[in-house]
């Protein structure tokens, strides 16, 4: 079974080519996982496609496990880039109609832009460890979320705010990841169809607070 230790890196990479070769195996590996998937990726492909050994492959991951790790790790970090920038609006002057298009479509480019994200999320509840991580991230979400939330005035008690925040969080996850897979007619009137339940969710308890 795969344990914590398993999943960090050999080395922290401090050079500029030690950091273009990290980055080089996470955008590989990003592409593998499109055409081959999780059960089938393998370290030996990995460093075939990134053209360095496996010995050189080992130097900053000791198996595949630890790449998914840091490229969902990168994935979850550009989620958090997206909340940050979205808390240091001027939330309380903005309508839930434009918080909720703004939010959706930010979050659509953080999954947009990364590449064999349906299978990285799929590892990411396969692992345990992945499966933690993302735990532990969903949680700085939903706080996230019901901050904002107090400040566009949709609720007022802590466990409403978060409750939203989880059911903002689980249905923008799970219909975002339909859009990213989608052809381009059918991703933009699910997109318009996530918006319109994601207002439906804040104006109905902005209506009964």
């Amino acid at each position: 079974m795969t344990n914590v230790r398993t999943l960090t890196p050999r080395n922290a990479p401090v050079q500029k080519r030690a950091l273009e070769r990290r980055a080089k195996i996470l955008e590989v590996t990003a592409v593998l996982l499109e055409e081959v998937g999780q059960d089938d990726l393998t370290t030996i492909l990995v460093a075939k496609r990134a053209e360095m050994s496996v010995g050189t492959l080992y130097h900053y991951f000791p198996n595949k496990y630890a790449i998914l790790y840091a490229l969902a790790e990168q994935w979850l970090g550009e989620i958090d880039t997206v909340l940050r920038e979205l808390e240091a609006e001027r939330l309380e002057t903005m309508s839930l109609k434009k918080f909720v298009d703004k939010t959706v479509e930010r979050l659509l480019l953080a999954y947009t832009n990364q590449r064999g994200l349906l299978p990285l999320v799929q590892a990411m509840f396969g692992v345990p460890e992945l499966k933690d991580l993302d735990t532990v991230h969903d949680e700085l979400i939903i706080t996230s979320l019901a901050r904002m939330f107090a400040r566009l005035e949709v609720a007022e008690r802590p466990a409403e705010l978060s409750r939203l925040g989880r059911g903002f969080l689980e249905i923008n996850h799970a219909l975002l990841l339909v859009v990213v897979n989608q052809g381009k007619a059918d991703s933009l009137k699910t997109l318009n169809d996530l918006k319109y339940v994601s207002l439906c969710l804040l104006e109905r308890a902005k209506s009964q607070f």
